[in-house]
């Protein structure tokens, strides 16, 4: 009778410890994700995210219009929103009335410039003429009275020896006078020319304070400009564009408020870039590695799954998420994947969105659907 009673408990320890092996393997079947998958695949669940890109300002200034609401989907480029530009526009035009005012007295300078360095060298070579003329007319004139000079002593001896009337004498003293005083108006000629012909030559050095001041009118000029561009850019960037194209997430300032430089106005998430964030068993992050296929499945078009592929593995385990289901509570431990998305079909996808999706690790294993 012992002996019986002792089989039937080997017997009944035996069956429990079958029965919890058995459960190991069905827990861990289950917390695979496969159900029924073959071998070869794992099946994960989570929900659709995006890269989230924040938009803000580079000007600080009020919000007088919001152009676009959440949940809306906009385009690269499309205006989100557009601060106060009053003060943004006055300065735009002040920059530009400085700039084309520059510009009108560079265009003024490089005309007498044009006129100075035609000018100059006629000016110059007309003084050269008078110079020169002024020159014979004294040459000519020293020589007249050298002669005179010269009659008006012979005279003056002769009439000493009552060789010559005292009238002939005073008539070559005449003569002698005039030379004189022609040779001082030739060379009072001559002087003038040559200063004349100084104040010419002068010409070049004012060409080359005229072109100093259009270097100097010009570099003002291209300031001017400079500013004008930077008040026009200032001007555009009050018109908040959309960095690429997305989903508007999150708003997180309305009209009339007031923000400061590079305060967050408002969240996107690009359509064009999104992937399933889901969680591998510690048991089974092994099989994963970056670039395996997968096919994510959606509630919304169950028939119509998307090709995705391994972007990122974490380096670390983490307790699971209460938000994902798992296929056994017992197992605690997880590895968060993401599984970029390789294309969106008409932007049917969108963050927030729940999924499934199968992750193949062995190549010759066929797509089977999540359980």
């Amino acid at each position: 009778m012992g002996d019986l009673m002792f089989r039937g408990k080997g017997w009944g320890i035996a069956a429990l410890v079958v029965g919890m092996a058995v459960a190991a393997y069905l827990a861990a079947g289950r917390w695979a994700g496969n159900g029924e998958l073959p071998e070869g695949l794992i099946q994960v669940n989570g929900y659709i995210e995006g890269d989230h890109i924040t938009v803000s300002s580079k000007y600080a200034g009020r919000i007088r219009t919001v152009l676009a609401r959440e949940g809306e989907t906009v385009e690269a480029d499309q205006p989100l929103i557009q601060l106060d530009d009053s003060q943004a526009t006055a300065k735009v035009k002040q920059a530009r009335y400085a700039a084309q005012s520059l510009d009108a007295q560079v265009e003024a300078a490089r005309d007498q410039l044009a006129v100075m360095n035609l000018e100059t060298p006629l000016k110059i070579e007309a003084a050269e003429a008078h110079v020169a003329r002024a020159q014979a007319l004294w040459e000519r004139a020293v020589a007249v009275e050298t002669e005179a000079k010269e009659d008006a002593e012979r005279f003056q001896r002769l009439a000493d020896k009552d060789q010559a009337s005292l009238q002939q004498r005073d008539q070559a003293r005449a003569r002698w006078d005039v030379a004189r005083n022609d040779m001082a108006a030739a060379l009072s000629g001559l002087t003038h020319a040559k200063k004349e012909l100084a104040q010419a030559q002068l010409g070049w050095n004012r060409i080359k304070a005229k072109k100093e001041e259009l270097t100097s009118l010009e570099r003002q000029r291209d300031h001017a400009y400079a500013v004008l561009e930077e008040a026009e850019r200032a001007l555009e960037e009050l018109t908040i564009m959309a960095p690429a194209g997305g989903t508007v997430t999150t708003k997180m300032a309305d009209v009339g408020e007031m923000v400061a430089v590079g305060s967050p106005l408002l969240e996107l998430v690009d359509l064009d870039s999104l992937y399933l964030k889901a969680y591998v068993p510690e048991v089974l992050i092994g099989k994963v590695r970056l670039n395996l296929p997968a096919m994510v499945y959606t509630d919304a078009f169950p028939d119509q799954p998307i090709e995705a592929r391994v972007r990122h593995i974490a380096s670390k385990a983490e307790f699971t998420p209460k938000e994902v289901q798992t296929a056994d509570e017992r197992v605690k431990l997880v590895y968060a994947v993401k599984l970029q998305l390789n294309e969106n079909p008409d932007h049917r996808l969108t963050p927030g969105l729940p999924a499934d999706a199968v992750i193949r690790w062995k190549e010759d294993v066929a797509w089977v659907k999540p359980r």
